[in-house]
């Protein structure tokens, strides 16, 4: 693609409101970015980004404050994790305040309906940067981060284990749009959410997607990267009885060694070293989990400049050649 093709929706909530090519072209814009930071200055100049949190955050908040100061932008970080949106004022009034000052919202709050209220209210862009059902930022960086290593969203296949929470709904639905094979390996009665799995096996009918949903360890195998997360989300009530549940799906060597010697390990983080990954796994040259982390900031630079500036992208350029995807930071490169 040698040509801007814009974004058709006004927010993005989750990964099933991209169409297929407009999750390549933030993916070439974001690889594009990262192998030339320069090309960032005043993308966003004059832009005021409003950060809605009612949870903690280290890699959301930093990766979204250093990617708008770098593009020339301003992010303005709001905590409400004593306050949640909602309480003192509606979401609905809460957010056309917002809007009268700031150019887009990003919020990383406890329950989709307040996302979904902030981007009915208001006229500008809102960012779901994690809910209780969907994460799709951390989505297109690991996407970014496949890609850098060699994923093809024709033949490869992700696996994905441990609880089907909102990153793994998020995953589905991308492998749903771009057509590539995720396998979904959970404890019975952790399996992710029936009707974002039967949307996104229904879109898969177009896109080729491979959606398989199981408890069997053993359908990892031949997995090109093996995913996991914690098993108790924040703000979740941990308990001996789901932590039995998940031990089977610890990811430690022999799990990995099920994937294949050349499977890649991916985490979104905070790991929970012990739990749900061994430090034999997370810290091994097959990890990729810094990658992933420092992908936020590329790839959501990438999505602001596509919501927002558009005529920067345009004016910059992106392309979707696979070959431009192989990029890594220096350190990666030093390795």
């Amino acid at each position: 693609m040698t040509s801007f093709e814009p974004i058709g929706s006004k927010d993005l909530l989750r990964m099933s409101d991209l169409a297929q090519h407009e999750v390549h072209g933030i993916l070439a814009t974001a690889a594009n970015f990262k192998r030339n930071p320069a090309q960032l200055t005043g993308a966003l100049a004059g832009k005021s980004i409003c950060m809605l949190f009612e949870k903690p955050s280290l890699r959301t908040r930093m990766s979204f404050e250093v990617g708008a100061f770098r593009m020339g932008g301003q992010a303005i970080y709001l905590d409400h994790k004593d306050s949640p949106i909602g309480k003192r004022e509606t979401i609905s009034d809460y957010g056309k305040n917002i809007e009268r000052w700031c150019h887009a919202i990003v919020a990383r709050v406890h329950s989709h309906a307040t996302v979904a209220g902030l981007a009915t209210a208001t006229h500008i862009p809102v960012i779901n940067t994690l809910c209780d059902m969907h994460h799709p930022c951390q989505a297109l960086a690991d996407l970014q981060t496949l890609l850098e290593r060699g994923f093809h969203f024709n033949h490869s296949r992700l696996a994905w284990v441990g609880d089907g929470n909102n990153v793994c709904h998020s995953l589905i639905e991308a492998a749903s749009i771009l057509g590539f094979g995720i396998t979904v390996v959970t404890p019975k009665g952790f399996e992710p959410d029936a009707t974002i799995v039967s949307q996104s096996v229904a879109r898969s009918m177009r896109s080729g997607a491979r959606i398989e949903i199981t408890n069997d360890i053993g359908a990892i195998q031949g997995a090109f990267a093996v995913y996991t997360d914690a098993w108790t989300s924040m703000g979740q009530t941990d308990s001996a009885a789901k932590t039995s549940a998940f031990e089977p799906y610890r990811v430690d060597r022999e799990l990995m060694a099920i994937a294949g010697p050349k499977a890649l390990f991916m985490h979104c983080l905070p790991a929970h070293r012990g739990e749900e990954v061994t430090d034999e796994v997370i810290d091994s040259t097959n990890s990729v989990v810094f990658d992933q982390a420092e992908n936020r900031m590329h790839a959501q630079n990438a999505l602001l400049c596509h919501l927002l500036s558009p005529q920067a992208v345009a004016s910059k350029g992106s392309a979707t050649n696979p070959a431009h995807f192989n990029t890594r930071t220096q350190e990666t490169t030093r390795a």
